[in-house]
């Protein structure tokens, strides 16, 4: 009898010990809350590029005629007016030329008039038949031959004039001056390219488009004033450039210009292009760059799955995207970095 006793109280103890070393049950963790967004449809993209800032009309200035430049009187970046005095040859060949055809002419007139007064004095005699019919008609081609020297003579001796103010190039419209090739004492060929006068009444901005881009046919750029102008397509290189595989493209802007707009600058633009698919625009924080492409995270029934996506472009507070997805279709946004597929959320619409 005692010995059942003393097993019962055994039991009893073994029984309280296991109850003692059972954990209680673990506390079940709140379904947190995440704020969604509602997809919007983007009807365009914007795409960011640096340009420069050009003239719409860019002259290169060279003179008609070769020699050696004398005198510079522009600096790069100086506005001029036209007609002004850019470049001045030297021009004691140009004098010496211009001499010699003066002293050809003076000996043709005077030939000229030597024939002339043999043929009115022979013409007087023919009345009186001293002088045959035959040897006036070659007084008259003599005279004729003598007017003709007159005639060339005097032609060599304007254009040695002209070559003469062909020795000084003079602005042909007014603009500013983006580029100086040559120095003076420099010997220059007829056309050849010395400096290049940009108007600064018509600007125009220089983009250079990745190769296979559609161009965008208009945009914006935006000042430092957050004042933004309008830019339009103008036109766009037949070719690619052989070296960078890039498409030059010019876009017309809008005016009036600021002062702070200087020719050759360097400016950011955004170009705008129509999408020929859907694109969807969210919040930056919606974007989760965890996977091997970015993602975002859709909300259904009470529960969160990553979806891979297409950013077209990235600006200060949006992204464009593109992705098979509904434009009604509730997205996270903000917090993507803490879900997991298939985690459970309650929404916080926005």
């Amino acid at each position: 009898m005692r010995c059942m006793l003393t097993l019962f109280i055994s039991l009893l103890i073994l029984s309280g010990c296991e109850q003692s070393s059972e954990s209680p049950p673990e506390a079940r963790a709140p379904i947190p809350w995440v704020k969604t967004v509602v997809l919007k449809e983007a009807t365009s993209t914007a795409q960011r590029f640096s340009g420069t800032l050009r003239g719409r009309h860019e002259v290169p200035q060279a003179f008609q005629i070769a020699g050696r430049i004398q005198q510079r009187f522009i600096d790069p970046g100086q506005r001029v007016e036209k007609g002004r005095l850019l470049f001045k040859l030297d021009t004691r060949d140009l004098v010496a030329t211009a001499e010699g055809a003066a002293a050809d002419l003076r000996r043709a007139e005077a030939a000229l008039a030597i024939a002339t007064d043999e043929l009115q004095r022979q013409q007087q005699l023919v009345g009186r038949q001293f002088v045959s019919e035959q040897t006036l008609r070659r007084l008259e081609l003599a005279q004729r031959e003598a007017r003709s020297q007159v005639e060339t003579a005097s032609a060599r001796h304007q254009q040695a004039q002209n070559a003469l103010g062909y020795a000084e190039l003079k602005a042909s419209n007014t603009g500013v001056v983006t580029e100086v090739i040559v120095e003076p004492g420099q010997v220059v060929g007829v056309g050849q390219t010395l400096a290049v006068l940009a108007e600064d009444q018509s600007l125009e901005v220089e983009v250079f488009l990745p190769e296979g881009s559609n161009p965008p046919k208009g945009g914006y750029l935006t000042l430092s004033s957050g004042e933004q102008l309008a830019l339009s397509l103008r036109e766009i290189a037949g070719a690619a450039d052989p070296g960078s595989r890039s498409w030059r493209a010019r876009y017309s802007l809008e005016g009036p210009y600021p002062s702070s707009l200087t020719l050759g600058s360097v400016v950011s633009v955004r170009l705008t292009q129509k999408q020929t698919t859907a694109s969807h625009r969210v919040p930056l924080g919606a974007l989760d760059e965890r996977g091997e492409t970015p993602q975002v995270w859709l909300v259904s029934d009470g529960m969160v799955t990553p979806l891979a996506v297409e950013v077209i472009d990235l600006g200060e507070e949006y992204a464009q995207i593109r992705a098979n997805i509904n434009a009604t279709t509730p997205i996270v946004a903000l917090g993507t970095h803490l879900l997991t597929p298939g985690m459970a959320v309650r929404e916080l619409a926005q």
